[in-house]
């Protein structure tokens, strides 16, 4: 296992279009967001609910220009790019919640700044390659991001790298308010105040760019990235939780992000799982971060270009 901080990486040459971008992303408009998402909206236990937060998703992302679609028979909300490409980014997030909890973290947290990156692509005017996909049924089995991923083969559409966020709203920076998962072979901060990265060694360069991308824009932002070795999540089933699973399973280069759910946030799947339990600077500055990564990969590719077809 590969453990990388932010401060060991070199920061990325920062740009002044995406300065610009990120600029309008505000912690007022992602806790708004997590307002709206933070009530019971399970698959099957509250399936008015779980509908009416998948239109009010592809409303929203429809309003800024994407081409949307409520997608097979899970509603996956899903915006494609406003141009075809060669290969294209992801940034997924699962929007259902466990049964009766208003899952404000877990994972309104994560919608909202994958609206807020969508946000800010749509009002740069970039017509980058990068789907925006909104996977339901995570908490059934990741069946919502299985059956895209299904999709995805199914219509020979290529992905550079899927970034996957999962809960990334909470921090703490109380002594002892980070625990580790058991198994897990590695030291990290017992501080929750960073943003947790993990990839695996399909996606272990992408997990540096990331970190090079953090030093540039937000460099207040500690980062912690683990790279993991193929097949490591059989073994450590901690490591296989959440929708970047399904992309791994198919060997396509996926990274998660998240605060590191239930051993930072003591409202892990519970009742009181709200919206003011969320920290919206940190958020903020996840989603900045997530969004320098989107754009610097749509202008160059992180490493190299993409090949926009006519």
């Amino acid at each position: 296992m590969r453990l990388l901080h932010s401060s060991q990486v070199p920061a990325a040459t920062a740009r002044a279009e995406i300065r610009l971008a990120l600029e309008t992303i505000s912690s007022g408009h992602l806790r708004e967001w997590v307002q709206k998402i933070s009530v019971p909206r399970h698959y099957r236990a509250q399936p008015q609910m779980n509908e009416a937060i998948a239109r009010w998703l592809a409303d929203e992302l429809r309003a800024w220009g994407y081409d949307v679609e409520l997608q097979g028979s899970l509603r996956n909300v899903v915006a494609w790019p406003r141009k075809k490409a060669s290969e294209m980014v992801v940034v997924g997030a699962h929007y259902d919640s466990v049964p009766e909890t208003p899952g404000a973290d877990d994972n309104g947290s994560a919608v909202a700044a994958l609206l807020g990156c969508a946000e800010a692509c749509a009002r740069m005017g970039t017509d980058a390659p990068v789907c925006f996909a909104a996977f339901n049924c995570e908490e059934d089995g990741m069946w919502g991001s299985a059956e895209f991923v299904a999709n995805l083969k199914m219509m020979g559409r290529c992905v550079r790298v899927a970034h996957i966020l999962e809960m990334v709203g909470f921090a703490s920076t109380q002594p002892g308010s980070q625990r580790l998962p058991t198994g897990l072979p590695i030291r990290i901060p017992d501080r929750g105040d960073f943003l947790g990265i993990l990839a695996n060694q399909t996606s272990g360069a992408h997990l540096e760019f990331i970190l090079g991308q953090a030093r540039a824009y937000s460099p207040e932002l500690s980062v912690v990235g683990l790279e993991v070795p193929l097949g490591a999540e059989q073994m450590l089933p901690v490591l296989a939780r959440s929708d970047h699973l399904p992309f791994w399973n198919e060997n396509i280069p996926a990274v998660m992000w998240t605060d590191t759910s239930e051993f930072r946030n003591p409202h892990y799947h519970r009742m009181s799982d709200k919206p003011d339990t969320l920290d919206y600077a940190f958020l903020q500055r996840v989603t900045q971060v997530l969004t320098a990564c989107v754009i610097a990969s749509a202008k160059d590719g992180g490493s190299r270009q993409f090949e926009l077809e006519s």
